[in-house]
């Protein structure tokens, strides 16, 4: 009873409807038609192309953060196991020598590296520093041995041309390395410490074997610095015996 049939409707009514008419089919059409779109891409791709708009969703997200968070920190080395230990043996050499402990920090380092380099323990290494020269870099002797481990130049050119010749004999690295390397290979040939250690003094005429002493007691105070730096777990390292003398000795320098 109280509605119209459209004929009753004025011609102004009549606009309206016919243009909210196609509004609605416009709209319905639109959505038919994404959903057909949809249809297809997911017949066609699967779930690939979500999946590629997604990440370039993600990655927009990535540059946003990058340009309002700070960048995050590297992650932290993993702690050297062998810190400690250099670090209490620069400390007992820089007081007893009375040389800064970074340095000795510095010597006591390269020492360790190039004894296992030629497979040598490294407390022997830093014993004969501490007896040729003190930890002194610049120590010179009257017979011409220099540096840390108070090299001969003109026995040991070939060794020193490897790292630039004569002058790198007061490099500390230079010197601890073709140092080591000299001890290294008067072991090698007398299978014997004791002889080694004389013939790298020049003192195979000393058959009271002083400098292997004073070398070895020097190897042990730094054994005992490495176990109390260890603590009571570990066991302190014994001191290996020197063999006697052979009957005969190669020459030495």
């Amino acid at each position: 009873m109280f509605a119209k049939s459209i004929s009753e409707h004025s011609p102004a009514d009549q606009t309206a409807i016919q243009l909210w008419t196609r509004k609605l089919l416009t709209l319905v059409a639109f959505f038919a038609s994404v959903s057909a779109l949809g249809l297809l891409l997911h017949e066609r791709y699967g779930v690939r192309w979500l999946q590629t708009a997604f990440a370039a969703v993600q990655n927009e997200a990535n540059a946003v953060t990058k340009l309002v968070l700070p960048p995050a920190a590297p992650p932290a080395a993993a702690a050297d196991p062998d810190a400690p230990r250099h670090a209490a043996l620069a400390e007992f050499l820089a007081k007893r020598y009375k040389v800064s402990q970074d340095v000795t920090l510095q010597f006591v380092q390269i020492a360790h590296a190039e004894a296992k380099r030629v497979n040598l323990d490294p407390l022997l290494i830093m014993a004969v520093i501490a007896v040729e020269s003190r930890y002194n870099p610049i120590a010179e002797s009257e017979v011409g041995a220099k540096g840390l481990m108070q090299i001969m130049p003109k026995y040991h050119a070939d060794k020193l041309a490897e790292f630039g010749g004569e002058k790198a004999v007061f490099d500390p690295e230079s010197n601890i390395r073709v140092g080591t390397r000299i001890l290294r290979e008067y072991l090698n040939w007398t299978g014997n410490l004791g002889i080694a250690l004389q013939m790298y003094a020049g003192a195979l005429a000393d058959e009271n074997d002083i400098y292997t002493k004073r070398v070895m007691n020097e190897k042990q105070r730094l054994q005992r610095v490495v176990a109390a730096q260890a603590g009571p777990a570990e066991t302190p390292m014994r001191v290996a015996q020197i063999p006697a003398r052979r009957a005969t000795s190669p020459l030495g320098e």
